[in-house]
């Protein structure tokens, strides 16, 4: 598979659009959570362009708070870097609905309306939906590997 090595210009780019974005829906989160390990680095940057508190979310681990927060209705942005399968956002979407009130039919008007997600590059062959995102590739199409400016910086700098 081919390894693709993007820019930290082209990043910065992709972030601008994902705010441009959120600015047409009138979309203001009161916290973006940033995914760990890929979508910390995004999270900040989208936090201080915003201007909006920033918070961590590990793949693995549960945030109660966090579920609550989205079911009473706050705002909130969850970023990563890619959306590649899909796989993170659906435990993120089923880890935080079995964490707080899982039989609750008020989870599905959550996701995509007070709880949005966006990466910098949307796989169109993922099987989870975002509301915005960079770019969009496809990799069942064009298999490629991405290579984003804060992995692997050792060796492209």
């Amino acid at each position: 598979m081919k390894r693709v090595y993007y820019k930290p210009a082209q990043i910065n780019s992709y972030l601008l659009n994902i705010s441009r974005q959120m600015y047409k829906d009138s979309f203001r989160p009161e916290y973006i959570v940033g995914v760990t390990r890929g979508g910390l680095v995004p999270a900040v940057k989208l936090s201080q362009y915003l201007d909006i508190p920033m918070h961590a979310l590990g793949k693995d681990e549960t945030n109660c708070w966090m579920s609550e927060d989205a079911y009473n209705g706050k705002n909130i942005l969850v970023l990563d870097d890619i959306n590649d399968t899909g796989f993170t956002i659906g435990q993120i979407k089923l880890d935080w609905r079995t964490s707080c009130h899982p039989n609750d039919d008020r989870w599905l008007n959550t996701w995509g309306h007070n709880v949005r997600f966006a990466t910098c590059i949307h796989n169109e062959a993922s099987d989870q939906e975002v509301s915005y995102y960079g770019i969009s590739i496809n990799k069942f199409e064009n298999p490629e590997w991405c290579v984003f400016p804060w992995e692997e910086w050792w060796i492209t700098t």
